[in-house]
């Protein structure tokens, strides 16, 4: 049976062949004569001549999936118990799976560059509208979430800090933090080349590595030690902790990327069972 109005592929023996892509449902993309497929291929697709090695792309990811998830985790685990580090071991399961399907939905056509052009194949125009909107909506979001906790910790570690702009401004507290980190964090956002940005992003893992050490010698060299208390389950926290956990890998958007700034594009899959 076609889908969607597609002929069927069928072998000599009359079953259908599964090694060919089901996805050319609305006649596939048409990223030269489509204003819209145009935008989201230049918005998708990396610029750079080489690509990025598995490496530099392996450091990408982790900075994309590490960081603030991981600060988060023991406020996760206060309201949902230790129990709920269940609900992480299944979040990333189902990222890296949803990753491997990811890689197998781009490789299904070359005018696949990522989620709108998913959309498109199976639904048309308005898939890649619907798909546009909620992958540009979750980037935005968590861009602003980000620097309210870059705003919020700051004013914690610096309380009082003000700023006066000629008298007639005055920045305190978290919105001057938020200025200021806002201010730092962009001219991050004008390297196109992905192979480049791979040191900022190795900066961020390393930033992480040096969080943990921090925690472990607190714990075990000033005498802290690993008394913690808590509870097995505290089943009206689950909710908060799930929110929590799939924050954590709020990267995942950004795999499509990734991939197409790779230079060996079919080592994506490794790169993503090594995160």
């Amino acid at each position: 049976m076609a889908i969607g109005g597609a002929a069927p592929h069928d072998s000599p023996g009359g079953l259908p062949d599964f090694e060919k892509p089901l996805l050319h449902a609305h006649g596939g993309l048409q990223a030269g004569k489509d204003p819209a497929a145009a935008h989201d291929h230049e918005a998708q697709c990396s610029p750079e001549a080489g690509g990025a090695t598995s490496l530099r792309t392996c450091f990408n990811g982790l900075n994309a999936l590490s960081g603030v998830g991981l600060l988060s985790i023991p406020y996760a685990l206060a309201e949902g118990g230790w129990l709920s580090l269940v609900l992480l071991l299944l979040v990333a399961i189902v990222c890296c799976y949803t990753g491997q399907l990811l890689r197998t939905c781009m490789g299904a056509s070359p005018d696949v560059r990522g989620y709108p052009d998913i959309g498109a194949l199976a639904f048309g125009a308005k898939g890649r509208f619907a798909v546009s909107a909620f992958m540009y909506a979750e980037l935005y979001l968590v861009a602003i979430g980000f620097l309210i906790l870059e705003g919020d910790n700051l004013d914690k570690l610096f309380p009082g800090t003000s700023l006066s702009l000629g008298g007639v401004l005055v920045l305190s507290g978290k919105h001057l933090f938020i200025v200021l980190v806002s201010i730092f964090i962009l001219p991050t956002t004008w390297l196109r080349n992905l192979g480049v940005l791979a040191y900022v992003s190795a900066s961020g893992v390393l930033a992480s590595v040096v969080l943990v050490f921090c925690v472990l010698w607190a714990a075990v060299v000033d005498g802290v030690g690993f008394q913690g208390k808590g509870t097995m389950l505290n089943v009206s926290g689950l909710p908060t902790a799930l929110g929590l956990y799939t924050f954590c890998y709020c990267g995942h958007a950004i795999f499509p990327t990734l991939c197409n700034s790779m230079k060996e594009k079919d080592k994506f899959s490794k790169v993503i069972t090594n995160q």
